[in-house]
């Protein structure tokens, strides 16, 4: 009962015996310090925060010696792929007259961060197409007018000099209508049936690598233990599509390219919690994204390219948008990744 109580909680608990020796830790603890309860029970504070903030292991040690609890906070905490910031408190449980044991909650700092940039995103990237679609009708409107008369002055007219010109009105007429509908985005509910992602980002993969050079690479490194997704494999290619021409583009066609699977547990995408989502990550070796621009890239029309639309990242957060996925970026010259976010399940955990 207790156990699933814990399990259940948004806080990392791992409890250590007299000789800071773990003994429990809960899923949000497997989860921050990526790795399972099986491998980490048994191993020593030293170990476990042996490349950590030393606060860490000094706070403990004075937690138990002190028989206090103690606190601190913006602690770096190191572990398998990366470092996160977290609130550290640890509770010493008293047994007799000498502590037994010491409890220890570790709040992810960053993670909060995340889920309010998240939130932001989503927000402004909402509006932004709101903004944008209610342009595109207005322009198509009086569009379809412009080209009907051209049509009507063509049938009107026999010198073919002067067709010419009506020629012109009418096929830029139609490429400003195959603009207007991109800005528009998806036009159609997803059809969701069970897929391998795998196999919609070999697809990928193959389409790009095909279409380039032999100076771009492009390799996987999937997860093969994932489970089937319900979604719209058409949709998702185009996504995922959408965001490797990108990586290809902005590289000019020569690089590295890494396509990434992993299970994320107990992901929060907006404002709902999910049991488990696919991570995709679209990891490139390019110029990075410009800083002016980073916090705009899915916006429409916005591009750090003279020759780009500026459509294709707006138009792949919306597909993903309609799986109650995300889309989100961090760049760096030499390290720009795209990282998809796609939950497993619908609905609250």
């Amino acid at each position: 009962m207790y156990k699933r109580i814990l399990d259940h909680l948004n806080t990392a608990i791992l409890l250590f015996d007299r000789d800071l020796i773990l003994t429990y830790i809960n899923t949000k603890g497997e989860i921050l310090l990526a790795d399972s309860a099986h491998h980490l029970n048994g191993q020593s504070a030293c170990d476990l925060f042996k490349s950590s903030d030393p606060a860490l292991l000094i706070n403990l040690k004075q937690s138990l010696t002190m028989a206090e609890p103690l606190a601190d906070r913006a602690l770096i905490l190191s572990r398998m792929t990366q470092n996160v910031t977290v609130n550290f408190s640890a509770t010493p449980l008293i047994s007799g007259e000498r502590v037994s044991e010491l409890l220890v909650e570790l709040q992810q700092v960053d993670n909060h961060l995340r889920i309010s940039k998240e939130e932001q995103l989503l927000t402004q990237h909402n509006t932004a197409r709101l903004l944008v679609r209610g342009l595109a009708h207005e322009i198509k409107n009086p569009l379809g007018g412009l080209r009907g008369a051209a049509q009507l002055l063509d049938l009107e007219l026999h010198d073919p000099e002067l067709k010419e010109y009506t020629q012109i009105i009418i096929a830029e007429s139609d490429r400003l209508q195959g603009l207007m509908d991109k800005m528009l985005g998806p036009n159609k509910l997803p059809n969701k049936k069970a897929l391998n992602i795998h196999e919609v980002l070999e697809r990928v993969r193959h389409l790009v690598q095909a279409e380039s050079s032999g100076s771009l690479i492009i390799k996987n490194d999937y997860d093969p233990s994932i489970p089937d997704i319900k979604a719209d494999k058409d949709q998702l290619i185009q996504a995922i599509l959408n965001i490797v021409k990108n990586a290809v583009q902005a590289m000019k066609g020569k690089g590295n390219i890494i396509v990434k699977t992993r299970i994320h547990r107990h992901m929060c995408i907006g404002r709902k919690r999910y049991k488990l989502a696919v991570k995709c990550d679209i990891i490139d070796n390019g110029p990075g994204i410009d800083a002016d621009i980073m916090n705009q890239i899915f916006y429409p029309m916005i591009t750090g390219r003279a020759e780009g639309s500026g459509l294709g990242l707006s138009i792949a957060q919306a597909l993903i948008n309609q799986h109650n996925g995300l889309i989100e970026c961090n760049s760096e010259p030499g390290n720009t990744v795209f990282s998809i976010y796609l939950p497993m399940e619908v609905g609250n955990e």
